[in-house]
């Protein structure tokens, strides 16, 4: 395992790396693989970004993300311009969501409600809308429902997997039952974890990916 001040100066790196966020002021802590961010920023997208930017390093197990959102006061934006910006966002939105999502807005945080049919169309819904000036977060309430009932081919999921640079040398398990996915082993980043689930995501029917993967650094 990485040294709490190596893991610590590591975040801090691939965050400035970042250019949306090397002048934002962000905290790092690191504790025994587990990162807390804290700070200000001035809109949503950055705050995704630093989590992004600190799940990508080897050794994360976990993110603690305490960013704080805190617009200018000149440039405050209503609910109605928020939810309106989120209507916009969805339309022009390549996942094909918007006839299927709710949006509702309160002080500035939007909630996602619906069905979709695939787990990329919920992330891209999110995407979407959390770019909009205004909003302080998104709750991302949207189901998954496949058309598709077809059992899950685990050879599928499987190749998925291996065919992903970042993964195919990982101790990554698969098992599957009916339409759910169940991930074992060890990996050595969140961002592996993470990416793992997302590729366990695209097989047809899936309805639910169980994500037991351990976040191991051994270096």
């Amino acid at each position: 395992m990485k040294k709490n001040e190596e893991l610590q100066k590591d975040v801090q790196d691939a965050i400035k790396w970042e250019p949306l966020l090397n002048a934002a002021e962000i905290g790092v802590t690191a504790k025994d693989g587990i990162v807390t961010l804290t700070g200000i920023v001035d809109n949503f997208a950055k705050k995704l970004e630093a989590e992004d930017a600190a799940k990508k390093v080897d050794g994360v197990k976990a993110v603690v993300e305490k960013i704080v959102v805190n617009f200018d006061h000149t440039d405050k934006t209503s609910d109605n311009e928020i939810a309106n910006g989120a209507l916009n966002a969805l339309k022009w939105n390549w996942g094909g969501t918007s006839d299927n999502v709710k949006i509702k807005v309160e002080n500035g945080w939007i909630t996602l409600d619906g069905e979709v049919q695939w787990n990329f169309q919920k992330i891209a819904t999110k995407k979407a809308v959390s770019s909009i000036i205004g909003v302080k977060g998104v709750i991302n309430n949207i189901i998954i429902k496949s058309e598709t009932h077809d059992e899950i081919e685990k050879k599928d999921v499987v190749s998925g997997i291996a065919r992903i640079w970042s993964l195919n040398k990982q101790d990554i398990r698969v098992s599957v039952s009916t339409n759910i996915v169940t991930l074992t082993g060890k990996v050595r980043s969140l961002f592996q974890k993470d990416e793992a689930e997302r590729i366990a995501w695209n097989a047809p029917g899936v309805l639910f990916v169980e994500n037991n993967l351990a976040v191991e650094y051994d270096d």
